[in-house]
């Protein structure tokens, strides 16, 4: 199999970084499934692995709270699935999660070196469907009827967005190849000005997903910064509307 190397496009994104601009007023933060089932080591279902986890939490917790400050809303995202007889999660209605269960069988395929399970994963009322709690603080909106990749599919998120007047979403969560990318490429196609923060981003599914996630959103959809990044571009807003 033949290695393709990333064309060096950093000229470009350094002009695309300048053409940025995030009014705090009109942004609002999304977390992606940062519950306890990707992250939480001891109940995780489908788990990233743990330096990811740490790596995650700690960042996201970073960005959030300087958001908070700045009365950007939170909104969580939750997949959280019902159990269906003789089927376990009604994930398992996909033919493609279904055919991949069967085919994991007893190795660990879907994430090398750590047990995940399609089956049991995020079950109602399971602990894999609590967000971490370091994430979550009153006031934060929370969305937990997410079934699919996509956090707008059969969900109110567009409503909530459009009931709190946003044109500008940082995305965060897991995975960064399905469905912080799934809900990048609905941000883009609903108009919304797309960022992904790339510290608080990671890939149960491998690094080289997880780095075609970033650049897919880099190249095609959005914005791809980091936290320094961010708050140097909400500090910017900050002082312009205080001029």
């Amino acid at each position: 199999m033949n290695t393709v190397e990333i064309v060096d496009r950093s000229s470009l994104l350094k002009g695309m970084y300048e053409q940025l601009s995030l009014n705090a007023k009109e942004t609002a933060i999304i977390t992606i499934d940062m519950h306890r089932g990707h992250l939480d080591m001891d109940v995780a279902t489908m788990p990233t692995k743990p330096e990811d986890a740490r790596r995650v939490i700690a960042n996201a917790r970073e960005a959030l709270d300087f958001s908070r400050k700045l009365n950007i809303p939170v909104i969580h995202v939750v997949l959280v699935y019902r159990r269906l007889p003789g089927i376990g999660a009604e994930g398992m209605v996909s033919h493609f999660w279904k055919a991949l269960h069967a085919a994991q069988g007893e190795t660990d395929r879907l994430t090398p070196g750590r047990r995940s399970t399609v089956r049991e994963h995020n079950i109602e009322g399971s602990p894999g469907t609590q967000i971490i709690p370091e994430l979550y603080r009153e006031g934060d909106y929370v969305i937990d009827n997410k079934k699919r990749l996509d956090c707008f599919y059969g969900t109110d998120l567009r409503q909530l967005l459009d009931c709190l007047q946003i044109k500008n979403l940082l995305l965060m969560g897991i995975n960064t190849n399905t469905c912080v990318l799934n809900t990048s490429f609905s941000a883009f196609n609903f108009d919304y000005r797309v960022v992904v923060l790339s510290d608080c981003v990671a890939s149960m599914y491998g690094d080289d997903l997880h780095v075609l996630g970033l650049q897919n959103v880099a190249r095609c959809l959005g914005w791809v910064i980091t936290n320094p990044q961010l708050f140097e571009k909400l500090k910017e807003t900050k002082h312009e509307l205080h001029a």
